[in-house]
């Protein structure tokens, strides 16, 4: 548990540290620049879809995820049709937890892996000297300066292929595990009632004698439930 937490406080030093010479540095300025460079449709197409996929409001309760208080929330539908269309429900109404305990799985893996730490501790470290020695907008080596956007691009490439080799393993145990577990709940939960909520129409405003759909009467002069004698 200590070792733990002294890691966790080193990350955490680092991880300030870097974020201090990230702001004093012009990176910021070139990400706007970037940024602006983009077109706007493309900007719109992502913020919708960020909205709409990862709306915090789309996060069950743990209650709703486990079914608390539900008569029989985990059994195996034997009927095939019947377990697809619970399998599909599920994974589009329970999406985000499916992510969050990807997440977590993710971050519990990499801190047990002292060489995924070790990985990313050198290129936060690669990140800072980096940032420290081009604060200045360039830097000059043996007579040649070189301006601090390209120094960050080539880093970033270079973080991105680093990253994937480090994580590489974390990533595809992160991946079966947590799709084992997503899996096994979208098949065993029977999340019924939450659709059928879902289907519910809300009504509002007042009711009144005269309501046009509480007064149609059938062409024929007969009612719904057979004719009266």
């Amino acid at each position: 548990m200590s070792d733990n937490s002294n890691t966790l406080t080193a990350l955490n030093g680092a991880w300030t540290s870097l974020k201090q010479k990230w702001s004093e540095s012009s990176a910021p300025e070139y990400l706007n620049t970037v940024s602006s460079s983009i077109p706007q449709e493309t900007k719109d197409f992502v913020s919708g879809a960020r909205q709409r996929y990862l709306n915090p409001k789309h996060i069950r309760s743990p209650k709703v995820y486990v079914g608390l208080g539900e008569e029989r929330p985990f059994y195996l539908e034997k009927s095939p049709s019947l377990l697809g269309s619970r399998v599909k429900h599920n994974f589009q109404y329970f999406y985000l937890n499916y992510i969050i305990i990807a997440a977590i799985l993710f971050v519990m893996t990499l801190m047990i892996s002292p060489t995924a730490i070790i990985g990313v501790v050198l290129v936060a470290g690669a990140w800072m000297f980096t940032l420290k020695a081009t604060q200045s907008g360039s830097v000059t080596v043996r007579g040649i300066t070189i301006p601090q956007q390209p120094i960050l691009a080539a880093l970033a490439i270079a973080t991105f292929f680093a990253m994937s080799y480090i994580l590489s393993s974390i990533f595809w145990w992160t991946l079966f595990s947590s799709a084992f577990c997503a899996g096994g709940h979208a098949i065993l939960r029977d999340a019924t009632m939450h659709r059928d909520e879902e289907d519910k129409v809300d009504m509002t405003g007042d009711l009144g004698e005269d309501s046009a759909f509480l007064n149609t009467r059938p062409s024929d002069g007969s009612l719904g439930g057979g004719d009266v004698v």
